[in-house]
């Protein structure tokens, strides 16, 4: 059964369980989100914020952050655990979708945007070229700006192992060339729970994407997050922070997976915030310049923080 046809079987309201009480937190004030959804549906743009129903965008947007979803509102790939709408015809891309963000950037007054995307697949470079369009419309506008991104792994296209590396770092560099101020790419979970999880990604796809943009561009800093509660160990979750220091990955979100609807992969358990407080320890042990660890953090949360 696909993704899809297993999706439509199932309500699309989130489940009807009871969070610890560490998870019951206030959306921000109506005003703040409702000035936000109305510039973003004013401009046809899209957010993780709102795609992803973020539980920390109230605060984010009284911040002076936001995360602006590229290439649509329908990715190409069927994650388990991901909000965003799944189809294999996704919509075609918007020419001027770069201009609107970059508009919706400026009038918002944001010191910090992260750029994200749906995973295009379907295009020839992957999507890169909405990064880099999207990029250089903000700045022309916004010179002062940081910006970063959060992208696919920019992988496949090719049968050839060897094609498929070679188009990937490709694609890399040409995004990497626009000079973000921190690329971000998550390899979600941990080693044995990817085939469930990221269908359509592999942990070693990505982890090799961080050692290149290490390799690349070493003055960017590179970052990575992960979900909990999907069935994973502690001594699991170590191994994927090692993992990922030892591609020099600079920076760390750790959070707790919540189940967007019965469709969605289920919960196996809630993290309670003091072990996401020993995470956080071990990780700034093993060299982490930057850790946000927490059972509400999302991999923008605090993104423009020092």
């Amino acid at each position: 059964m696909s993704p899809t046809s297993r999706q439509s079987q199932y309500s699309t309201t989130p489940p009807r369980e009871r969070l610890p009480e560490w998870l019951s937190r206030p959306i921000g004030t109506v005003f703040q989100l409702e000035q936000m959804q109305h510039l973003v549906k004013g401009n046809q743009l899209h957010t993780i914020c709102e795609e992803g129903r973020c539980p920390n965008r109230g605060e984010c947007y009284q911040a002076g952050t936001a995360s602006f979803l590229l290439g649509g509102s329908i990715c190409t790939r069927s994650c388990a655990f991901c909000q965003v709408t799944k189809g294999e015809a996704p919509q075609p891309v918007d020419p001027l979708e770069a201009g609107r963000v970059a508009d919706a950037v400026k009038q918002m007054g944001l010191g910090y945007v992260v750029l994200t995307a749906v995973a295009r697949d379907d295009l020839l470079d992957h999507g890169v070229s909405l990064f880099t369009h999207t990029m250089a419309a903000i700045r022309h506008l916004s010179p002062l700006i940081k910006i970063e991104v959060l992208t696919p792994d920019f992988w496949g296209g090719h049968a050839d192992p060897v094609k498929a590396v070679k188009a990937q770092r490709e694609r890399l560099i040409t995004l990497l060339s626009a000079e973000p101020d921190c690329f971000n790419h998550n390899l979600e979970t941990v080693e044995s729970l990817q085939g469930n999880v990221r269908r359509g990604a592999t942990y070693r796809h990505s982890l090799n994407l961080l050692a290149a943009a290490r390799e690349l561009a070493p003055n960017i800093p590179t970052k990575s997050g992960l979900m909990l509660g999907l069935g994973e160990t502690h001594e699991e979750v170590i191994k994927t922070l090692e993992d990922l220091r030892s591609v020099d990955c600079q920076r760390l979100t750790l959070g707790q997976y919540l189940r967007p609807s019965l469709a969605h992969i289920p919960v196996q358990r809630y993290w309670h915030p003091d072990e996401f407080n020993v995470l956080a320890e071990v990780a700034r042990k093993l060299g982490f310049a930057q850790v946000r660890s927490g059972p509400l953090v999302r991999s923008s949360y605090h993104a423009g923080d020092d």
